[in-house]
């Protein structure tokens, strides 16, 4: 499996501006605390799975910043032979998911784009909690999507995806 030094550098090689590299240094942190704390409470969860998948999530935005970034690191890092599992988060770490219908619409190809296994739940749920560098509370998430007028479904989806990774270490 790709290691944490190897998935740094791809970042760097890849041309990833350091702001974005720092994100996914965080997000990776607060995923691992997280799989750590499932891992304790007796779910089967691979922490370092979580940390590289956490660390390539936003493989894709040395191409664009669209939501489109997430295809974009799908397809680099299936290129650069990236263990599948880890393409998979990559793949399906936006917001709480995206069905075939709204990929459609926000022009990405038509797939379902929700995540499934634990590991992808608990990147998809730490991004959505790290602002940049700081990690922010659901509740201030759910602002910011207000804010930027986020269809209330897809609201409701991050919020449901919080309820369900944290009910994992409750």
């Amino acid at each position: 499996m790709t290691t944490r030094v190897e998935a740094i550098k791809l970042l760097e090689e890849t041309g990833c501006a350091s702001n974005v590299i720092e994100h996914c240094k965080e997000v990776a942190s607060f995923a691992v605390e997280i799989a750590n704390k499932a891992k304790a409470s007796g779910h089967n969860v691979n922490p370092e799975l979580v940390e590289v998948g956490a660390l390539l999530h936003d493989l894709g935005r040395c191409k664009t910043h669209k939501i489109a970034h997430a295809i974009e690191g799908y397809r680099l890092a299936t290129v650069k032979g990236i263990d599948p599992e880890i393409s998979e988060i990559i793949k399906r770490h936006i917001g709480a998911g995206i069905s075939k219908e709204e990929a459609r619409g926000l022009g990405l190809p038509a797939d379902d784009y929700f995540p499934r296994s634990l590991e992808e739940k608990i990147v998809a749920h730490a991004d959505n909690l790290v602002k940049g560098t700081s990690r922010i509370t659901i509740a201030e998430r759910t602002e910011l999507m207000r804010k930027h007028e986020v269809p209330e479904n897809v609201i409701q989806r991050v919020n449901k995806l919080a309820e369900e990774v944290e009910r994992l270490f409750l």
